[in-house]
């Protein structure tokens, strides 16, 4: 038996107290970061590969179904406001299209051409790298679109919750993070759901940052795309340059970014 469908260590849930099932959801939710700590030498192997090809134009494309599609599209819709990226460098792709990220489409994850068809419409070039999300690994519509990846020459990783699944057969860098039973028997967008995440997080962040995407610690290249983000990225010039509270502000407003208005200040106004 999978270990992702394997029986709950706890039942009768439905005559817990409202206290006992946080709590123990809290207890096996602890268990999810010392699973990811395990796998963290496979995490770093992958990010290894994926960045010179990425300072190459090759891009970062999850694909999945249900959860870890979702999960995956989530991360991807996250890098461009984050680190100014274009939004196809780094690509999410679930089972089914869009419409599946907000509604289960029926039978869309057991098309094992789907996803490479996918992938496709956004084109493709051989610095790539095409990584599958699943908790089960058994999943045909990524376990084909890794495979077929592969053959066309593209790296290829995954993110599984059980060990030696058939998903991870298919890539050269695979990653499974054993969180053990969920809660609620099979629920995979619990645990599995959150080291995937985890994971998905510890990939792109880190990926982004040895891009240079991040300097110090500060998101020098985020969208202005709301007055949260205006302020935080004024505060940012601020700090490195000195200026005033105005004046940063209306330097980050001509400017654009945070990288560029401490640029033009060093350059110029320093």
């Amino acid at each position: 038996m999978k270990v992702t469908e394997s029986t709950s260590l706890y039942d009768n849930l439905e005559q817990m107290d409202v206290t006992s099932i946080l709590q123990n959801i809290n207890r096996e939710d602890k268990k999810v970061a010392l699973a990811v700590e395990k796998v963290i030498p496979n995490i770093n192997g992958l990010i290894q590969q994926i960045v010179p090809r990425m300072e190459k134009g090759g891009r970062l494309i999850y694909i999945g179904a249900g959860t870890s599609g979702r999960l995956g599209v989530l991360d991807a819709s996250e890098c461009p406001p984050t680190y100014g990226v274009p939004f196809d460098m780094v690509l999410g792709i679930i089972a089914g299209g869009d419409k599946a990220i907000r509604k289960a489409v029926e039978n869309a994850e057991d098309n094992p051409e789907q996803a490479w068809n996918d992938i496709l419409e956004y084109g493709f070039n051989e610095n790539d790298t095409v990584i599958g999300i699943a908790a089960s690994g058994t999943t045909p519509y990524v376990i084909g679109g890794v495979k077929t990846a592969r053959e066309k020459g593209l790296l290829t990783g995954s993110i599984t919750c059980n060990p030696d699944s058939p998903l991870s057969k298919e890539v050269e860098h695979p990653i499974e993070a054993v969180v053990g039973p969920e809660f609620i028997t099979g629920s995979t967008r619990m645990k599995s759901g959150t080291a995937q995440k985890l994971i998905l997080n510890m990939i792109s962040t880190t990926v982004m940052i040895k891009l240079g995407k991040v300097k110090g610690n500060k998101m020098v290249d985020m969208q202005l795309s709301n007055a949260k983000l205006v302020q935080r990225g004024t505060k940012m010039i601020m700090e490195a340059t000195g200026l005033e509270e105005e004046t940063a502000y209306k330097l980050l407003l001509s400017e654009g970014s945070v990288r560029k208005a401490t640029e033009y200040f060093y350059k110029n106004l320093s």
